[in-house]
């Protein structure tokens, strides 16, 4: 079995080349059409030079170039090393220089910042600043320019390996300095199969994400849509009201969102159940739901809510929408494939109801933080990743968060946590 993501694209412009891929605006792209654009872009990055393994860094908002450059990277085999637009100064020059990125993709609006730092980025030659939206600054190639005078054709073949690098993406948690997090074909293609099966996603779904596509948040919905060949609608940022009319307009199946979105769009006037009626997943990621709002979601739209706990460093735990009934302050479970166990502070398992670090493996794991393996040795020891978060698991292994391990406080003896804190209040 080939576990690598190049091929994906290809195969659906070849077997379901009719079917919607691609929303974002003005653009409804059938697989052959977003095929023929990833393989322009493919082929302007080949003939410019651009070899496997070589990084394309990327500082772009939620755009259609975004999801073209993630796919013209797999096929060639490069690394995508998706930057946040928040960056500037040193922060910035810093995650460029450290990923060793050779060619940078940006949009205009974003030049100042990156002129501030440019004399420093060494490894990236001249004419290998590209901007996605304007032909008019000095010094910056345009990316559609360029594209439009490529071939369509697919480009040479390279053959890509499960474990050669797809992307690196940089996180600095509550842990101090960037790392950079690996993530290599076979991880991506887990992450397609993983989420696919957890968040029952078939061909015929369809999937709006209005999150930022550079966080690895995104990957959670957008590998399984396109493996599967599915249709993945894209906004360039969240707007309740057009995330409600979109579900409703479009038929949505399925979407992911952060907690602040979800209680956004639950107290937008123009929301109903009605108009969400299609919706068949709405999952809450990247940090805990508080329980009322989550009992506030079940009553307006029963029986869709999911719930992920998850490290971008790779393990996760699904709450699925079958067990939140019964079980609705838990993360869920690690899905098929994954293991979980809770340890004390000597390394020993804990039993159910006893508070320790949630450590976790499966085939999502990183092989490591780009070139610091002084910090993968500690993450990642005898293939177990440490979270350093605490939870427990419950007698039928479902596991609650408590917080992270240096948020414990010690109070007259007694431990307390800053999270139980905050659902009190």
């Amino acid at each position: 079995m080939n576990e690598t993501i190049h091929t994906i694209l290809t195969r659906n412009a070849l077997y379901r080349p009719n079917h919607l891929a691609v929303i974002f605006e003005e653009y409804r792209l059938t697989y052959r059409e977003f095929n023929a654009r990833v393989n322009r872009l493919s082929n302007v990055l080949v003939d410019d030079g651009i070899q496997k393994g070589d990084k394309v860094a990327t500082i772009l908002p939620n755009c259609l170039e975004l999801l073209e450059i993630y796919w013209a990277v797999a096929k060639i085999g490069a690394v995508v090393v998706p930057l946040s637009p928040m960056l500037r100064g040193k922060g910035l020059s810093r995650l460029i220089n450290d990923s060793d990125a050779v060619v940078i993709i940006t949009e205009a609006a974003f030049t100042k910042h990156l002129q501030a730092v440019r004399d420093e980025l060494t490894a990236v030659s001249s004419h290998r600043f590209i901007l996605t939206d304007s032909a008019d600054i000095p010094d910056y190639r345009y990316y559609h320019a360029l594209t439009q005078a490529a071939s369509d054709a697919e480009p040479p073949y390279t053959a890509v390996d499960r474990n050669d690098p797809y992307n690196i993406i940089y996180s600095s948690g509550t842990t101090g300095l960037p790392k950079g997090i690996v993530h290599t074909h076979a991880i991506r293609y887990a992450y397609c199969t993983t989420f696919g099966l957890s968040y029952r996603i078939t061909p015929e779904s369809v999937i709006l994400h209005t999150g930022s596509l550079v966080f690895n948040g995104a990957f959670l919905t957008l590998m399984p849509a396109f493996l599967l060949g599915a249709t993945f609608i894209l906004h360039r940022q969240f707007n309740p009201a057009a995330m409600i009319e979109t579900v409703a307009a479009e038929g949505v199946t399925h979407t992911m969102m952060v907690p602040s979105q979800i209680i956004s769009m639950m107290h937008a006037p123009e929301f109903s159940g009605e108009k969400m009626r299609s919706l068949e997943m709405i999952c809450s990621v990247g940090a805990p739901l508080h329980l009322e709002h989550k009992q506030e979601l079940d009553r307006h739209l029963p029986g869709r809510f999911y719930e992920l706990y998850g490290l971008t460093e790779g393990f996760v735990t699904i709450l699925d929408k079958t067990d939140f009934p019964q079980k609705p302050g838990s993360v869920g479970t690690p899905p098929p494939g994954f293991e979980m166990r809770i340890v004390n502070m000597n390394g020993e398992d804990c039993g159910p109801d006893e508070v320790g670090e949630i450590v976790g493996r499966g085939p999502i794991t990183m092989p490591g933080y780009y070139k610091r393996p002084d910090l993968t040795i500690n993450a990642v020891r005898d293939s177990w990743l440490f979270s350093g978060d605490l939870g427990y698991v419950d007698e039928d292994g479902f596991l609650y968060l408590v917080d992270r391990q240096k948020d414990l406080i010690i109070s007259g003896g007694v431990n307390v946590y800053p999270r139980d804190i905050e659902e009190i209040a």
